[in-house]
């Protein structure tokens, strides 16, 4: 069984589409996960909005607790960590993590930043050893056969690489990176541009978004159909 992990990071609770300034990024979510449950019902959607329920800030407290040893942290650190614990375990649980997130002002939404800084955590999802030979950092999510999707939307158009303003988009480098330094380097993207034009060069980006995002769930099942037999 295949889990996928569906993560919405905008501060729109509505999707476009259904609702009047509904998200786009929710509505490219909603739509693969849905194609997902019908080509494998069997297998299992978690979902995780941190638009609407954003994660706490790593704190002094915070990063005190997680780098104290397991062993000794008292019941506070426990405490402190508790909920980055249930984020870090729900990121090793999945196979698939289908992230929505817009762009705002070039990046992410200040909560998914937030997710990321939760999910990132020594001894859990990287080694760290000073005394280790070359590098002292290495990742613990590799070799586990983990997709990241993300599924973005921006206002402008011309963000893709060679584009007019390619330069300026810095929402899939800050998710891409910081989970390929935990061994997650498998990444697939689609994007809706135009949406502050609100004409029909929006409407024909929305089409090819979800056409894209389509072809990308046949192609990620049929990968890990294809990997379930082979274990079998």
């Amino acid at each position: 069984m295949t889990t996928v992990l569906q993560i919405d990071a905008s501060a729109r609770s509505g999707r476009s589409g259904e609702t009047r300034h509904g998200s786009h990024t929710r509505r490219l979510t909603h739509r693969f996960v849905q194609r997902w449950s019908q080509l494998r019902p069997e297998d299992e959607i978690r979902h995780r909005d941190v638009g609407v329920r954003p994660p706490r800030p790593v704190s002094g407290d915070w990063i005190h607790a997680a780098f104290t040893p397991e062993a000794a942290r008292e019941p506070w650190m426990r405490e402190v960590l508790s909920e980055s614990d249930a984020l870090v375990a729900e990121l090793k649980a999945a196979d698939v993590i289908v992230i929505g997130v817009p762009m705002y002002n070039f990046g992410p939404p200040a909560p998914l930043k937030a997710w990321i800084d939760n999910i990132v955590r020594v001894g859990l999802t990287f080694g760290f050893d000073r005394s280790r030979e070359g590098q002292p950092y290495w990742p613990m999510l590799a070799g586990q056969g983990k997709t990241l999707v993300v599924l973005t939307a921006r206002g402008d158009y011309g963000y893709d690489a060679g584009g007019r303003v390619a330069d300026l988009e810095l929402v899939t480098p800050s998710l891409a990176r910081p989970l390929a330094y935990l061994g997650i380097t498998d990444l697939r993207t689609v994007a809706v541009e135009y949406d502050e034009f609100q004409d029909e060069r929006l409407a024909a980006s929305l089409g090819q978004a979800e056409t894209a995002v389509d072809a990308l769930v046949q192609t990620l099942a049929a990968e890990h159909e294809n990997n379930s037999t082979r274990a079998a």
